[in-house]
This record gives structure tokens, sequence and C-alpha cells, in this order.
């Protein structure tokens, strides 16, 4: 694992003088690249925690659907679903600097969020979170059968995305604030399997949490 973490301070003063850099050879056009404020280049624990939205858990009920968790994952009394991270890679960069400043995968095998009712019962599974293409991909299966592989699922709205809290004394990092929807393709073959069409694009699902681990 190769780690970045130096003090939220120190990242800013450094990214803006490597900023305030200028000159026409590729050195030069180096040295002004922008450092990445936190990198983590093999994610190896922690958890993406999604706090369901209140609008989200009435649709469900007005479809008697039930949601569940799958396989690791785990949904509290509180409306938290909550999904293991198991591999992946992130890095971070100071918002502004680059675009998108949040770039990499984070992988969640084993786990997911399942939909029951009239009769059917849908899994949506192995997450990947693309912070950088904005998207949550996973499996889809209908009955125990897959129905999709690498289907595009969720929405990531960045726009409410908080800065980056690390907690070097706990070896942490933390991305709080991403407002997950649903995304098209997941409406439509969730509306088509349950026979409704109530379940719309941009669906507000809930609030992102991810936390990860920053040391080996």
């Amino acid at each position: 694992m190769r780690l970045h973490l130096p003090a939220l301070l120190l990242a800013t003063a450094a990214l803006a003088l490597g900023a305030t850099a200028c000159g026409s050879d590729d050195g030069d056009q180096a040295s002004s690249a922008p450092k990445p404020v936190a990198q983590v280049d093999q994610l190896s624990g922690q958890s993406t925690a999604v706090t369901l939205d209140s609008g989200f858990a009435s649709a469900l009920k007005s479809l008697k659907l039930t949601p569940g968790p799958v396989g690791d994952a785990s949904i509290s009394s509180a409306g938290v679903a909550s999904f293991p991270i198991t591999g992946g890679n992130v890095t971070y960069y100071k918002p502004g600097t680059v675009s998108p400043f949040v770039q990499g995968e984070v992988d969640h095998d084993g786990s997911g969020l399942s939909l029951t009712g009239g009769g059917k019962k849908v899994e949506l599974t192995d997450f990947v979170v693309d912070p950088g293409a904005s998207v949550l991909t996973g499996t889809v299966s209908v009955d125990g059968k897959v129905a999709a592989e690498n289907a595009p699922l969720f929405f990531l709205d960045g726009r409410t995305l908080k800065p980056l809290e690390a907690d070097s004394a706990n070896g942490t990092a933390v991305l709080e604030g991403t407002t997950v929807k649903l995304k098209a393709e997941a409406a439509q073959l969730l509306n088509k399997t349950f026979g409704v069409d109530a379940l719309k694009e941009g669906l507000v699902i809930g609030v992102a949490k991810i936390t990860i681990d920053t040391k080996a």
C-alpha cells in the first residue's frame, strides 16, 4: 500500500504553491501538477454506509416492497445500510484542482440489498463505486437468477459531498455526504419485475458515508 495522507492545511498550502509555479518544459509542468491530499492504492477494510432516505422508505412501503441486507451487508434499526469494502483504490485531491477530485473504485463483493414483494425477490449485489464517473454498478438477480452484471444502479451526486475527514490516529479517512439516486436503468428493471411504474430515475435512495482504512 502506498499512502499519502498529509495534514489538510499542509496539503492546501502545497497545492497553492504548485499552482503558482510556471514554466514551459516538461519538468516544470510536472512539478506544478496537483498532489493528492490522500491516496490509498489498495483498499482493505471499512465500509460504505447509506442512510436511507425517508422518501425512499415511503415509496417502498406504498409499493409493498421490503428491503433487506444480502450477504455481509446490514441494515440498522435507524435505517442505515452498510456494505463492507473488499478492495479497490482511491485518490482524493483538493476540490477545484483536479476534475474529478475523487478518483478510483471501491469494491463491495459479497454484499448488497434485496427488495421483496409480490412473490418476487430482486437482489442488487457486488457494488462497485466509481467516484470519477459518479456511478455505482452491481449485479442484479431476480429470484436467484442473474439478470444483469455491471448494471448501472445508482447515480452518485457529489455536489453534496463534504471535505475529506482524515484521522491519522485511527488510520481512517471518511468521505461523507454524497447523495445516492436511482438510475434510469435500475428503475426500469425494478418496475418491470414488480409490475409497477412508481420507481423513477432520480429517486433519492439516501446519503452515503465511505470510511476507508489508510494503514496497512
